[in-house]
Parts: structure tokens; sequence; C-alpha cells
């Protein structure tokens, strides 16, 4: 039997990207700077809120990007960290 992995997990790069979350008056703000102008912002009720809806926002922003064939930002250096293969990101 053949150890196979998931296309999907195969190739590709891993990216990281720095987000900012701060207090916003009665929710939290959260932000992508290397994705702000693609829309990578969102907020939440509490910090954790909002650390969980910018992670989905930035999926959604990279998938975005992938399917109108845009490329996803590299730079600068101090927001976005690329990996030639596959990472997994944990924030605790």
């Amino acid at each position: 039997m053949e150890d196979r992995q998931p296309d999907n997990l195969m190739a590709g790069k891993s990216y990281v990207f720095t987000v900012v979350i701060e207090p916003d008056e009665d929710r939290w703000h959260a932000y992508a700077p290397a994705l702000v102008s693609q829309g990578g912002a969102t907020w939440g009720h509490t910090r954790e809120e909002a650390l969980a809806n910018i992670h989905e926002v930035v999926q959604m922003v990279v998938e975005s990007l992938q399917e109108h064939g845009d490329p996803i930002p590299e730079e600068p250096a101090d927001q976005v960290q690329v990996f030639g293969e596959p990472k997994v990101a944990v924030t605790v």
C-alpha cells in the first residue's frame, strides 16, 4: 500500500502573517498588515474571538488571491514569513 499525502499537502509554501489585535471601544479590532488592502481585517467581542476571526479572514483572503491568480504577499519581512514546506503555527 502506497503512503500518499493529499495533493494540497504535497506542494506549496507556508505563509505566516503577522496580525495586530487591539482594543477598539467595546470590541477588539484585528488585522494582518500585509493583507489590509485585500480585506485582511475583522473584529470580535473578545480578543480571542478577534484572533479566531482574523485567522479565518486571512485564510479566505489567501484563497481568493489564489483563485484570481493574484500573488500572495511575501513581504515586508516583518509582516510575512514564507517557508518552502508545510508548517503548522500555534498561537498560545
